[in-house]
């Protein structure tokens, strides 16, 4: 399905415009009338993301079976992204999960995704998380931006602080660097051209 927020292409196709114009700011438009601001610092694209709020839900057993999480810290839902947020009490664990997909996808509709959370073990990272979408996509996603939206928010509240160092433990694994202000959240991303090619009629 069409993905309206997405950190990945955002961070691509500013990339591309960055290098093929003198542009310092580009202002996207999404398919739900969002406003995406990006700017460069240095080496780095920044991602203007808006800030969506969580709300309580009861996670059914037969969802936490299905991703095999024997118990959870806590349990959210974020409304504008349709998206269930289920905190546990250890990354390692986190790391280790192997869900089964088809289960999951049978144990509950009307989402886009479950994404799992965790506080890090590690001095490096504050949080690590990971995104399982078989309803909208692939069964897992390697790196998720739009995530963030929430997911900043809901860190920051617990920890007390506004700038973070995140890894998500998928495969194959990625880090990103966000920050909360008070009406957004900034995603820092690098992104590599890796190939180019050319139209011909």
């Amino acid at each position: 399905m069409e993905i309206s927020l997405c950190g990945h292409a955002t961070l691509a196709a500013s990339k591309i415009i960055f290098e093929a114009t003198t542009l310092q700011n580009i202002i996207f438009i999404n398919s739900d009338n969002v406003e995406l601001k990006i700017g460069k610092t240095n080496d780095k694209i920044v991602m203007q993301f808006p800030v969506y709020e969580t709300t309580e839900i009861d996670v059914p057993q037969s969802v936490l079976d299905a991703i095999g999480i024997d118990k959870t810290v806590n349990t959210r839902f974020s409304p504008d992204r349709k998206i269930i947020l289920i905190e546990i009490d250890n990354s390692d664990t986190l790391a280790n999960l192997k869900p089964d997909f088809l289960a999951l996808v049978n144990s509950y509709s009307g989402i886009h995704g479950i994404l799992v959370t965790a506080k890090s073990n590690s001095l490096n990272f504050d949080f690590h998380y990971r995104y399982f979408w078989p309803w909208a996509g692939t069964n897992e996603d390697p790196v998720t931006g739009g995530v963030q939206t929430f997911l900043t928010k809901y860190w920051a509240t617990k920890l007390h602080k506004n700038k973070f160092n995140a890894f998500q433990s998928s495969l194959r694994t990625g880090t990103m660097t966000t920050e909360l202000l008070e009406n957004e959240v900034l995603i820092y991303g690098e992104a590599v051209t890796v190939f180019e090619g050319e139209l011909k009629n």
